[in-house]
């Protein structure tokens, strides 16, 4: 289930649209989720990583990042993360064509809050069990969703730790993981040359010494 959806301008964290949707079944209060949610855009520049999904309890943020928009959406843990960012895209295509011009220029928050509209439909088709089952095979050329950056919402907003740092962060680790497996290679390079040099000087003794012994 998709219960949250805000559409966000990332230089301020401005919200351009919204769309909720209670949960009378589970009793689940979205109010807390709203508030993490608008903290969330508000922490989001130009440096934060452009798809990312923050653990919050048995709910999960998902955000995507483009042409300056920042699109998050707030699902249940169960829901498949492929799917979010799947729904995200479609946002954002749909958004995008609409008022992507005017998004830099406004100053009212919801200046666009008539997207609801839009958003309804789009939730309504990819919650829906049979259309998931459908649009399982969509979107081949999203992002590989085990690339997708994992934070925890709580960790983020508490520590005040922007997310362009996590993504630093990030980076520097898929860096070190680089060059641990260039030196790896190099040594074992370096170790399959030594192995050969060895072999090769052997034979060379061995045949320098029978031509000796023989004359």
């Amino acid at each position: 289930m998709i219960s949250l959806t805000i559409i966000a301008r990332v230089a301020d964290g401005l919200p351009l649209a919204a769309s909720i949707q209670e949960d009378e079944q589970s009793g689940r209060d979205l109010q807390q989720y709203q508030s993490q949610a608008k903290q969330l855009c508000r922490k989001l520049n130009a440096q934060s990583p452009d798809r990312c999904t923050l653990e919050a309890g048995d709910m999960n943020f998902h955000y995507f990042i483009a042409q300056g928009v920042c699109y998050l959406a707030l699902c249940e843990a169960s829901f498949p993360r492929k799917m979010a960012f799947s729904y995200l895209e479609d946002l954002h295509s749909e958004f995008y064509d609409q008022y992507g011009r005017r998004v830099p220029t406004v100053t009212r928050p919801y200046s666009f809050i008539e997207f609801d509209t839009y958003i309804q439909k789009a939730k309504k088709t990819y919650v829906d069990s049979r259309a998931r089952r459908n649009l399982g095979s969509i979107n081949t050329e999203l992002q590989d969703v085990q690339r997708i950056m994992v934070a925890n919402i709580e960790e983020v907003l508490q520590r005040g730790e922007a997310l362009s740092a996590l993504d630093t962060k990030a980076s520097n680790l898929s860096s070190m993981s680089k060059k641990y497996r260039s030196d790896a290679k190099y040594l074992n390079t370096r170790s399959t040359y030594a192995k050969v040099a060895a072999v090769a000087v052997f034979f060379i003794t061995l045949i320098i010494y029978a031509r000796f012994w023989w004359l």
